[in-house]
């Protein structure tokens, strides 16, 4: 069966078109409202690949929250930089007479972005900060499958991570030097790089104080969302809401990983997955 590219025809993508319509419809009309429309509160930064839909979808279920009408991800500290504040705040809702409520957004491209916690920072100095991580071996591997799906990715997994270093020799530079520019290396083909936290932890360290700041281990949600979930709503300030879903949401099956193509990942992520373990201050499942 041939994947469907970006530029395929046929229903699915006459509703892709259809949407992005009515998302840019939308933003046109909220960038004239900006001043009245809600800031987000917390934002779930990434890493993609590991949970971050799943979660999106259980908060954005809590009575206390309002997500975005349009996208969970607006993609703007990473891509969209350049449209300015006004642009980013069109995407939320109106404030209410009142206040109270939340709102938040999901944009996975964050936490490996190398500008965008920074650009947040300083756009959204008091919003709180949410990653959830998974075995960055299962990540790259489920990451490779999603690109591959979507016509991103043309190489074999093996391959793939043997042309990494290449393809993204050079695009971190890049993105410093063109704001709002997107590298399609540096987004769709980090599969390796991306699952290595503890640098990317560090840079949001860097920028927010560690109280804004949560770590969800992704395997710990799946196999206990409520406990988990707990704690997270008890860090936003949420009331407990031990009823909210616990989806498992876009998963992508296949075959299973070669072992000497695992057994090399998870040599390449050790050292990283000891930083992790020492900064969070616990075990990592999958160490």
């Amino acid at each position: 069966m041939a994947l469907m590219t970006p530029t395929a025809t046929g229903p699915a993508s006459l509703r892709g078109h259809l949407h992005h319509a009515a998302q840019r419809g939308y933003v046109r009309v909220g960038q004239s409202t900006a001043g009245w429309r809600m800031r987000p509160d917390f934002i779930l930064v990434g890493a993609s690949r590991s949970g971050t839909t799943s979660l999106f979808t259980a908060l954005a279920a809590h009575p206390e929250v309002r997500r975005p009408p349009v996208n969970k991800g607006v993609r703007y500290f990473d891509l969209n930089y350049q449209r300015g504040l006004s642009w980013y705040l069109a995407h939320f809702p109106l404030r209410r007479p009142g206040g109270g409520a939340r709102t938040f957004e999901a944009s996975g491209y964050y936490l490996f972005h190398p500008f965008a916690i920074p650009r947040l920072a300083h756009d959204l100095p008091e919003a709180k900060v949410v990653m959830i991580l998974r075995d960055p071996v299962e990540r790259a591997y489920s990451a490779w499958k999603h690109e591959s799906a979507r016509g991103f990715e043309t190489e074999s997994f093996e391959r793939a991570l043997e042309l990494e270093e290449s393809r993204l020799a050079g695009q971190e530079a890049l993105l410093g030097a063109r704001p709002g520019w997107e590298s399609h290396p540096h987004r769709h083909q980090a599969h390796r790089a991306r699952g290595e936290y503890a640098p990317q932890l560090h840079r949001v360290l860097d920028h927010l104080p560690e109280e804004q700041v949560h770590v969800i281990v992704s395997e710990d949600y799946f196999a206990h969302p409520v406990k988990t979930t707990a704690t997270l709503l008890d860090f936003l300030g949420l009331a407990a809401a031990p009823d909210l879903p616990t989806p498992r949401l876009n998963g992508r099956p296949g075959a299973d990983l070669a072992p000497a193509t695992r057994s090399t990942l998870s040599a390449h992520f050790a050292p990283y997955n000891h930083d992790l373990a020492a900064i969070l201050g616990r075990d990592l499942p999958w160490q």
